[in-house]
């Protein structure tokens, strides 16, 4: 009878210990901004990320994502209620959740936040990005010269310095293969706005784009694009699936690396706040294959061009470079810091239109 009584005990210490192992299994939460089924955009690659941790730590990490919550003020209460339900570690990803999530990070010192494309850390909050930026190089170079209109429509979420770097960097690239080109700018005010989106493509299209260029998240554009005969760009995914015709090319954000990192420095105890912000050396931004409608010239020049960017031989803004407004920038020779470069707010010379403020 003692042998069983202590069977028993010895198996019920055990549930005890694993109830508490499984309890002890650090919950890491993904924040979106809109939906992770979707088949391409700025969340699902987010959401591959999430889905590589998942893989590569297997039951060392319980993962679990938050799609469709709204940035800004209306955000932190959603952010403050995962706070509540245990999450040791938070990655929100949009702009949009800096303030929030500072808040959060001074509320709950003892949960690590990772915030994605702002510029703000706490002790307990890094910051991370990609320069997308550099993968425009690339787009400007072949719509400057795939044009017959001369025409460049561009389809813009806010008017961050995010943003208006990514259409500086077209334009400069655009122009410096082909003088006589525009840009028109409609500005969508949101990330993820499929109507909206599609309406800004027909109307770009109708004012004489034949190349269109977007920073949003959804495939509407390139849906227009490949419907109405013109050419486009992917951005945040490869969108050749809903334009086989129309993409000339794609940004494509790779995160899996970089969570992965981070989780583990977590893991491990040597989590510490950083800055990051890679690139094309770093395989954080990817070029999608160049579309075999791109004559074999263009090909290699946005292929050269690509290559010195990531070699450190090219910087996108490099003067002589003048603002909008006709002051000067750059000097010729010198290259933007990467401090002027986080608080742009202006246009490069030869964009018309404004930033909305």
């Amino acid at each position: 009878m003692r042998s069983k009584i202590s069977f028993f005990a010895a198996m019920v210490f055990a549930m005890f210990a694993q109830a508490a192992v499984a309890q002890d299994v650090p919950k890491i939460a993904f924040v979106y901004i809109s939906p992770a089924d979707d088949a391409i955009g700025w969340t699902p690659e987010h959401e591959r990320g999430r889905k590589a941790v998942q893989a590569y730590f297997g039951d060392q990490v319980e993962t679990a994502f938050f799609e469709n919550v709204p940035e800004g003020p209306e955000g932190l209460d959603a952010l403050r209620q995962i706070a509540d339900e245990g999450y040791d570690m938070m990655f929100t990803t949009s702009f949009g959740y800096m303030s929030p999530s500072i808040q959060i990070a001074f509320e709950y010192p003892d949960m690590i936040i990772e915030q994605a494309t702002g510029y703000v850390r706490t002790k307990n909050m890094s910051s991370y990005n990609i320069r997308f930026y550099e993968g425009r190089v690339s787009q400007g170079i072949i719509a400057g010269n795939m044009t017959k209109t001369n025409k460049v429509g561009y389809i813009a979420s806010f008017p961050i310095p995010e943003v208006i770097r990514g259409i500086n960097a077209t334009f400069l690239a655009a122009r410096s293969v082909n003088p006589d080109i525009e840009f028109e700018i409609v500005w969508m005010n949101s990330w993820y706005n499929p109507p909206a989106e599609e309406a800004a493509a027909r109307q770009l299209i109708a004012n004489g784009a034949d190349v269109l260029v977007q920073h949003t998240d959804t495939p509407e554009p390139m849906k227009v694009a490949e419907e109405l005969g013109v050419f486009a760009f992917g951005q945040a995914s490869d969108m050749v699936a809903f334009g086989p015709n129309a993409q000339l090319s794609a940004t494509a954000n790779n995160w899996s690396p970089y969570y992965i990192a981070r989780v583990q420095a977590f893991l491990d105890g040597t989590w510490e706040s950083t800055e990051t912000w890679g690139g094309l050396d770093t395989e954080m931004v990817e070029i999608a294959p160049f579309s075999d409608r791109i004559p074999l010239r263009v090909q290699e020049q946005a292929a050269d061009a690509v290559e010195r960017i990531r070699s450190g031989r090219l910087h996108p803004f490099t003067g002589p470079i003048r603002k909008q407004d006709g002051t000067g920038w750059l000097a010729a020779g010198e290259t933007a810091s990467d401090s002027d470069l986080l608080t742009m707010g202006f246009f490069v010379e030869g964009i018309t239109g404004i930033i909305p403020r």
